[in-house]
């Protein structure tokens, strides 16, 4: 395989070295039958074909080099033409002379340099078609494609219609490239202007090609130092959180280690308190009786107070609600009364209805809050009188911890006298061991029930608090009313304002409608005409044409009657107008002869 691919590359330069030569005597252009350009592709061909994977199917085996072709259309769309124009061709029967067509367009369009590399870039995709030690999988694939740049200094013209590219044989013809030295190097002297000229158009060639390269390669460094600043940004916020967490940990470790702290002193005072509240208990058990009694009264009385306070406040939410809808009646009534004046009119009383209706719910309201300061103000007596109950008990609780006290001296005092009786009073011990047992389940249970009543107490002073509330919310309301009966009063300015208008223009109108009516009378007497009505005529009386939107009527102030705009568009002083008028076309050509006559 190494000596395969070292003579493939020996062809390749040796091939690109004769056709540039050939080319550049020919003046660089070149058609299919030019001997050089066939045994460039023939070599082509072989090195594509090099390290080739067979594919077996049904009918045989195919190795054929037109499958790594077809991915350039995927990674470069610019070569999608080239390979849907090979696909067209109907020549064309066999993948290798598809192959041969899409080296035939490459080389006509001066990219196949670029192609190339770009399948070379690609080896994870080639691999699926050659094997490791192919040619175009090593390092001989990227010189084969440092060389073919040179050829895009050629022009090709090549015709694929009538040439059959299946059943061509590609044998390479050493024949080309055995000649003299001293030929060559004649040639050379010759063409020495010429190789200046084409080693010019290479590098130049080249140096395009370099400048695409670096800018992909920079348009890749840009990506990856913006990927690279987003990944710094991401771990620098996520080290902050890190360490706030932490910080976090540490404060809820000291937290806990108090909270167990405070626990567990929580803990021995409780212990203390049922050793002593054991040793008193004997002594206070029928005071906390008569007192858990009384409380049990305060409890089932306070329980009735709060079912009449959750009825009344159930009867404020419905008042409530009816002054949301009032609300909404007014906002209605007040856009209704931009309608007419008549509207206006209902609607204000409607209005002054609903604000009575407000006013007696409001001193409704006013009067079951009063009534609730008054039952806030009763249980929070009820609540002095438990504490002072409470105050009492522990007053007890000190009486009976000093009768405790005595108790002891004194039975210090009998153990003195009473030496010999241990027998006994060991049995009468075991008994009141079993009686405190007894007892200390007693207190459990009474202590579950002070438990029940201090909870109790907690939910009153709960419901007392929300009752506050409720009455700032009344305040509130309150608040609202006065609003709504401010933009009531300045409603009723508005209409007030109203109605003084459509006095004033009523006053206008009827001032009006008497001069129009003097003015007829006058005309009457004047002329003895009559003063047609708009319903009486329905089209011109000189033109004949029916009035529409566009033609309006218009009454001759000397004859009365009524004529479109065209047959009245003139204008004459009158006797009883002393400004000019609007006058039909027949009165302004009389009157006009009359002044004449007149002045002669």
């Amino acid at each position: 395989m190494m000596e395969e691919r070292a003579n493939l590359m020996h062809m390749m330069k040796l091939s690109i070295k004769v056709l540039l030569q050939s080319a550049l005597s020919l003046g660089r252009s070149l058609d299919a039958e030019h001997a050089p350009l066939q045994q460039f592709f023939v070599v082509m061909e072989h090195c594509l074909k090099h390290g080739l994977k067979v594919k077996k199917s049904f009918i045989g085996q195919n190795k054929s080099f037109f499958g790594p072709l077809e991915l350039v259309e995927k990674l470069c769309p610019e070569a999608s033409d080239i390979a849907t124009s090979v696909r067209n061709l109907p020549e064309l029967k066999t993948a290798v002379g598809r192959g041969r067509a899409w080296l035939y367009l490459a080389l006509m369009q001066k990219k196949l340099a670029d192609y190339l590399k770009v399948l070379i870039d690609n080896k994870h995709l080639l691999s699926e078609f050659y094997e490791p030690e192919a040619l175009m999988m090593e390092e001989e694939g990227m010189v084969i494609v440092g060389l073919l740049v040179g050829l895009n200094v050629l022009d090709a013209n090549l015709c694929l219609k009538g040439e059959d590219l299946d059943s061509q044989v590609g044998v390479i013809d050493f024949s080309l490239y055995l000649k003299d030295v001293q030929d060559l190097e004649g040639g050379k002297e010759h063409e020495r202007i010429t190789d200046v000229l084409d080693q010019k158009n290479y590098v130049e060639e080249l140096n395009r090609h370099l400048s695409c390269t670096v800018g992909d390669l920079q348009t890749k460094i840009d990506s990856l130092e913006k990927t690279n600043s987003k990944l710094q940004e991401e771990l620098s916020a996520a080290t902050d959180r890190i360490c706030s967490l932490q910080e976090e940990q540490q404060q809820l470790r000291e937290q806990n280690e108090l909270i167990r702290e405070r626990s567990e002193k929580s803990v021995e005072i409780t212990k203390q308190d049922t050793k002593v509240e054991l040793e008193t208990y004997k002594q206070t058990r029928q005071g906390l009786d008569e007192m858990y009694s009384d409380v049990w009264k305060q409890l089932k009385e306070e329980k009735k107070v709060r079912l009449e306070l959750e009825k009344e406040l159930e009867l404020q939410i419905g008042m409530k609600t009816e002054m949301e809808i009032a609300m909404k009646l007014l906002e209605k009534d007040t856009h209704e009364k931009q309608d007419t004046l008549v509207a206006l009119r209902q609607q204000l009383e409607e209005v002054k209805a609903i604000n009575l209706q407000m006013f007696h719910k409001v001193q409704d309201a006013e009067s079951s809050l009063q009534q609730k300061n008054e039952t806030i103000t009763s249980l929070e007596e009820k609540i002095n009188q438990v504490m002072s109950s409470m105050k009492q008990m522990e007053q007890r609780v000190q009486h009976s911890e000093r009768a405790r006290q005595g108790a002891e001296a004194r039975s210090h005092e009998l153990q003195r006298e009473l030496g010999g009786r241990s027998h006994e009073l060991q049995q009468e011990l075991s008994q009141a061991h079993g009686h405190c047992s007894s007892l200390e389940k007693e207190l459990k249970s009474e202590k579950e029930q002070r438990q029940a009543l201090q909870r109790e107490l907690q939910h009153e002073k709960d419901t007392s608090s929300l009752l506050r509330a409720e009455l700032q919310q009344v305040e509130g309301l309150k608040k609202e009313l006065r609003e709504l009966q401010d933009e009531k009063s300045e409603l009723q300015k508005v209409c007030d304002e109203q109605e003084q208008a459509l006095q004033e223009m009523g006053l206008h109108l009827s001032q009006s409608k008497l001069k129009m009516e003097d003015i007829k009378e006058v005309n009457k007497a004047l002329k003895g005409h009559t003063w047609l009505k708009d319903d009486e005529a329905t089209q011109c009386k000189q033109c004949e044409k029916e009035f529409s939107i566009s033609r309006r009527k218009h009454h001759c102030r000397n004859c009365g009657h009524i004529f479109c705009n065209t047959c009245s568009s003139n204008e004459l002083a009158l006797p009883s107008y002393p400004k000019p008028v609007r006058v039909c076309d027949s009165c302004h050509t009389l009157l006009l002869q009359r002044c004449s006559s007149t002045g002669s």
